[in-house]
């Protein structure tokens, strides 16, 4: 009785008692939740136009984080070194659709993963080399993101929120909304679109498959280098941060492969969903540390009941 107390009971009582420590652990899994979404969303992209589970999203994160660092500290003015960085990955996806995928068209899906691999490995050696191996500082205070706190004091107690914190959730939901109102408003997102949803009807009516793999990722570059910064302001920058990219995976499984809001949904949900379990749940039975599998957990229990995920479009086979 008293382990169904702890199950069923408990966590709701504390929860109702201590509103104001709720507010903090929804507040703190709604910033990961948001960033989770960030990541998948550089997936999605990619998938949705050329079918290419792109393995190498996480390092992307950290590449794009480190070259914004190199810059810094070769005397670049921080805001002069962003848009550099961009170029850089725009650089980069161009190198990767000549000289990966170009050559790879038509080939299975399995060839196009494993090579995204070999970007991955690719951008660690070339990282490694060029930036080394030490943990980088992010220049927060230099690109002008606010490191104080502001403080409320709800139904009399105590919520902290962080200004990069704050900064990163707006800059989130300001970039999603941009990419939202490209995907659906402007000529070569509507192509993205078009190729996700019948490749061989898009090809047909003239639509490049090279400039659009290499503009989503450019985009993924974008949302990498995004990622990377508030991360990176969070826990600083070093090749470990690419084990982030890991935690999209259950929110793509949760959410859909092909869908740009189930990736928004799904961040958010497993974001708040896993910090509520390891404060409430985690932490008193389990010992902690729960915010590592949590999320995959929930995941698999959803697609053994909706195996294209909560967004995603049901595939129906006739025979």
């Amino acid at each position: 009785m008293d382990l169904l107390d702890a199950i069923f009971l408990k966590p709701f009582a504390d929860m109702i008692a201590a509103p104001d420590f709720l507010l903090q652990v929804l507040w703190e899994g709604l910033v990961a939740g948001v960033l989770y979404a960030l990541i998948a969303l550089g997936f999605v992209l990619i998938y949705k136009s050329s079918r290419i589970f792109n393995f190498a999203q996480g390092i992307m994160v950290v590449f794009a984080a480190l070259t914004l660092i190199g810059f810094h500290e070769h005397g670049v003015p921080a805001l002069l070194a962003v848009p550099l960085t961009l170029a850089v990955m725009f650089v980069l996806a161009v190198a990767i659709e000549r000289v990966v995928l170009r050559p790879l068209v038509n080939q299975p899906d399995i060839i196009l993963f494993m090579a995204t691999i070999g970007i991955t490995l690719f951008l660690i050696g070339f990282g490694e080399i060029i930036f080394g191996g030490e943990n980088k500082v992010m220049i927060t205070e230099q690109l002008h993101i606010p490191t104080g706190s502001y403080t409320f004091e709800p139904f009399g107690g105590f919520v902290s929120i962080e200004q990069k914190d704050l900064t990163a959730v707006i800059g989130a939901v300001v970039l999603v909304v941009v990419l939202l109102v490209f995907l659906n408003r402007s000529k070569m997102g509507r192509a993205i679109r078009a190729l996700g949803d019948n490749h061989q009807a898009a090809l047909s009516v003239g639509i490049s498959l090279s400039t659009i793999w290499v503009l989503v990722w450019f985009i993924a570059g974008i949302i990498a280098l995004a990622t990377g910064i508030v991360w990176g302001a969070r826990a600083g920058v070093s090749f470990a941060l690419e084990v982030i990219a890991y935690k999209a995976l259950p929110v793509l499984m949760l959410g859909g492969l092909e869908s740009v809001s189930g990736a928004i949904i799904g961040g958010i949900a497993i974001g708040i969903l896993e910090k509520l379990f390891e404060i409430y749940w985690g932490q008193p039975l389990l010992g902690g540390n729960t915010e590592t599998w949590f999320a995959f957990v929930l995941a698999l229990i959803v697609l053994l009941f909706r195996p294209q995920g909560l967004f995603g479009e049901r595939i129906i086979e006739r025979v």
